[in-house]
């Protein structure tokens, strides 16, 4: 997974970069649209998160236009406490790995369970800070860590905004393919933005 091909994003190489920025509107009807962006503001990830699909899956594409698919996100059930979300490779089908959310757990903090390609369990990620508190209080700004191989490899921090959610991705070098940490980092704000619409 360390080949110059998976650290590609739209001619933008991802191993040379560690910061990035995922914004979103406040408000969303019938999907959650994401955009992953560089430090120096390219665009590197276009997501349509759909909100009235039985199973959840949806493509990530390395351009607005939808024209580049990237990955494949697939939840692994239709009701489950622990969902299973695989993410694979959608030009080539390659598994890149799964993340199976602590449902049970996630009440009072969110955590996912992070497996590689052979569903072996390489680390995890998690709610951050007053997660209790902004249950109650969802002004309050949120923060997930993420940790593989017992090392803390990507930090997503919100910033306060008027009309858009916007949080920057700070990550460490790691064997794992950095288009998995990124969708590992969508999927903890996807689940923070579902359980924002559930109030």
């Amino acid at each position: 997974m360390s080949t110059a091909l998976t650290r590609q994003v739209g001619g933008v190489s991802l191993a040379t970069q560690s910061h990035y920025i995922i914004r979103r509107k406040f408000w969303s009807v019938f999907e959650r649209v994401f955009r992953v962006f560089t430090g120096d503001g390219q665009l590197i990830m276009y997501i349509q998160h759909p909100l009235l699909k039985l199973r959840e899956e949806f493509m990530v594409y390395a351009d607005e236009a939808k024209t580049r698919p990237l990955l494949r996100v697939k939840s692994q059930q239709i009701i489950a406490i622990n969902f299973s979300y695989e993410v694979s490779d959608a030009q080539t089908g390659q598994v890149l790995g799964s993340v199976q959310k602590k449902g049970l757990r996630s009440i009072v903090r969110d955590k996912f369970i992070i497996f590689d390609s052979m569903g072996t369990e390489i680390g995890y990620a998690e709610e951050q800070g007053a997660s209790i508190l902004r249950r109650f209080f969802p002004i309050l700004t949120s923060k997930h860590a993420i940790f593989v191989g017992g090392q803390q490899v990507a930090y997503i921090r919100q910033l306060f905004r008027f009309f858009t959610k916007e949080f920057t991705v700070d990550t460490q070098p790691t064997s794992v393919d950095p288009r998995f940490v990124l969708a590992v980092a969508l999927l903890a704000l996807i689940a923070e933005a579902r359980r924002e619409d559930a109030r």
